[in-house]
């Protein structure tokens, strides 16, 4: 099941909705479909990017991919020696795999305790997942340092003493910590300077290749996603209305979302026959999500189909698969 051919993780109509509590007996006033129906597969030693405006329900995805918050209902399974159905495992059961599904955070300030010392940063995976003496766990910590580009007498000082690509980099090493085979990368790079996050994608893509790591890549930023990605997801209001290949999607984009997000990337000033996409009006409310296509209110596009009927994936050609009544010879049997 190692074979690069083959997923790792296989997410089936995933669903996260939230409930909107109003007055004061905090009654159920209505659901917010932060992921609504989401069908995706990471495969062993490659990288899917996950792009979309911010609140399409990115990170509320791969939190729900490694049940770091419940999904309200789907499957997701883990293909390892055998296949594991993550959704109905109980908590002891799922705390023994949790060691393969690791995360890289945004913010490498918050996401690492101030009162601890990276030492411990790093070993505290190491000490919860295997049985090792005091001084395998002291080499495997410095080990992780050095593949992370980190000097290793740094150990037993406090997170306040690095910059941020260097807590990220910690980030890096407590993710890999427990020998993983998937990482969800959330914006793991948005909130660094651009010279250090060409440090740290070069970083993530070495340690990929060496460890055959499998990432989830969570993106706004559109030519990271583009340099990273082997495949890329376009997320809008809680569905993916895109997937396929990165070269497929960012040569030959089949929605319209898709078209307006890459027309918004800066291009080659040499590229004048580069057309600018400006969407009309606001993303719409994920409480009170619009009939029919989700996007028709903004799209240039729309057909009185687009405003009734709801729209699915459905494969074009070359496993690049698209949620749009523009594309009338969708095969919708043949999806996933």
């Amino acid at each position: 099941m190692e074979s690069k051919d083959f997923p790792v993780l296989e997410i089936r109509n995933l669903k996260k909705y939230f409930e909107i509590q109003k007055g004061f007996f905090k009654k159920k006033n209505s659901l917010l479909r932060a992921v609504d129906d989401v069908n995706i597969e990471l495969y062993s030693g490659k990288t899917l990017g996950l792009v979309g405006e911010s609140g399409c329900g990115k990170s509320t995805l791969g939190k729900s991919t490694l049940r770091a918050i419940e999904p309200t209902s789907g499957s997701i399974h883990l293909n390892l020696d055998k296949k594991y159905s993550l959704c109905d495992l109980n908590k002891d059961e799922l705390r023994s795999l949790r060691k393969y599904m690791q995360m890289i955070f945004q913010d490498p300030n918050s996401s690492l305790d101030p009162r601890m010392t990276i030492s411990d940063i790093i070993s505290e995976p190491i000490k919860a997942n295997y049985a090792l003496k005091k001084h395998d766990i002291k080499n495997k910590v410095k080990n992780l340092m050095e593949i992370v580009g980190l000097n290793s007498n740094q150990l037993y000082r406090y997170p306040h003493a690095f910059s941020g690509g260097q807590r990220q980099r910690i980030g890096i090493a407590r993710a890999l910590a427990s020998d993983p085979k998937i990482i969800v990368c959330d914006e793991a790079v948005s909130a660094l300077d651009v010279s250090v996050q060409a440090q740290i994608i070069n970083l993530l893509k070495e340690i990929q290749e060496k460890y055959n790591l499998t990432y989830l890549f969570i993106s706004h930023d559109l030519s990271v996603v583009e340099h990273l990605s082997d495949r890329v997801a376009v997320m809008y209001l809680g569905k993916i209305v895109e997937i396929g290949n990165t070269e497929d999607v960012f040569c030959n984009p089949k929605h319209p979302y898709t078209e307006a997000l890459l027309s918004a990337v800066p291009k080659d000033y040499k590229n004048k026959k580069h057309k600018k996409i400006i969407l009309k009006g606001e993303i719409a409310n994920s409480i009170n999500i619009p009939s029919g296509c989700a996007f028709h209110t903004r799209c240039i596009y729309a057909k009185e189909v687009c405003k009734n009927e709801s729209t699915y994936l459905g494969l074009t050609e070359n496993k690049h698969y698209v949620a749009c009544h523009l594309h009338k010879d969708l095969n919708l049997s043949g999806i996933f």
